[in-house]
């Protein structure tokens, strides 16, 4: 028997079933999807793995324990706040640290007396001149320097970040170098820019890890959030009162105000060159009896002086 034969002396319902076998066998199996990250997960694994690292630059930044504390968890509650912007960013951990950057050399720290002076500088003594050195640089030059030789970010991405130039960030880098250089003997003796950079970033790699002592108290994670969103809802309720307070002037001045012009007065002044008053002198005694005579008695004068009406 052929095996058209053989198909055909099938029952109808065997034909089916491998039919069905077949489709299902023809049908592809979609991969089992990714299990999807909370926002709240991204947070904090964010947090865990860029917290530590950011503390520490911002000492280098600032020589002051609290201060570099309090940059990066001002940081991290900016990031929470504005966390759509940055779970899209190219880079995540940039953004925190640009952020915690730019509160570390805010000027307006050396007004707060709790950050007014540094924390006592490191026992080693090279390590010691070395953040002398650091501290002795302006803060843009000081964070240029961080980010090119510490961290190793090329000179687009260094000038991106510190929002200048190509050539203004290579300027910092050279002039910076120099300054540094001129107070560690060790940075003076290299040969070449090259051995100077990797020189460089090696000492500061290990001033970084031996220099702060905030990392391990810093907040959980969970805290940070709580704080961010309490500040949110504290700015809210601070936009509606500032804008119910200058609803409620505009419309008592609409109330109050006067619905037609009104001229001003002028204001007094005293008048000059008027002459004093003077007016008839004072009758005398003898005058003022003559004048109540003549008053008293008008008709009773000689004949020539009372008129004769005829």
């Amino acid at each position: 028997m052929t095996e058209e034969q053989s198909a055909e002396a099938k029952p109808v319902e065997a034909q089916a079933v491998e039919a069905q076998a077949v489709d299902v066998q023809a049908v592809e199996v979609p991969p089992a999807e990714a299990p999807r990250v909370t926002p709240v997960e991204a947070f904090d694994a964010l947090y865990a793995a860029a917290a530590t690292p950011l503390v520490q630059q911002a000492y280098l930044l600032t020589g002051r324990t609290r201060l570099a504390r309090a940059s990066v968890e001002h940081a991290f509650r900016l990031a929470w706040q504005r966390w759509p912007e940055v779970a899209t960013d190219a880079d995540p951990v940039g953004w925190v640290r640009a952020a915690a950057h730019e509160h570390a050399i805010s000027p307006w720290h050396r007004f707060r007396r709790a950050y007014k002076h540094p924390d006592h500088p490191p026992a080693d003594p090279e390590q010691r001149v070395l953040l002398t050195a650091l501290l002795a640089l302006p803060p843009s030059y000081r964070r240029t320097i961080l980010l090119y030789d510490g961290l190793g970010l090329d000179l687009p991405e260094t000038a991106a970040e510190t929002e200048a130039s190509t050539p203004a960030a290579a300027s910092r880098v050279i002039n910076a170098r120099e300054a540094v250089a001129f107070r560690v003997p060790e940075l003076a003796a290299a040969m070449s820019e090259e051995a100077r950079s990797a020189l460089l970033r090696e000492r500061i790699g290990e001033l970084a890890l031996t220099g702060p002592r905030a990392a391990p108290r810093l907040p959980g994670p969970g805290r940070l959030r709580t704080k961010g969103e309490r500040g949110n809802r504290l700015r809210t309720r601070a936009a509606f009162t500032l804008t119910a307070v200058v609803v409620g002037a505009t419309a008592f001045t609409l109330s109050t105000a006067p619905t037609r012009y009104i001229a001003p007065v002028s204001p007094s002044q005293r008048v000059g060159g008027v002459p004093l008053y003077s007016g008839p002198q004072r009758l005398s005694a003898e005058n003022t009896e003559l004048h109540h005579k003549l008053l008293d008695e008008p008709a009773h004068g000689p004949e020539r002086l009372v008129p004769d009406f005829r």
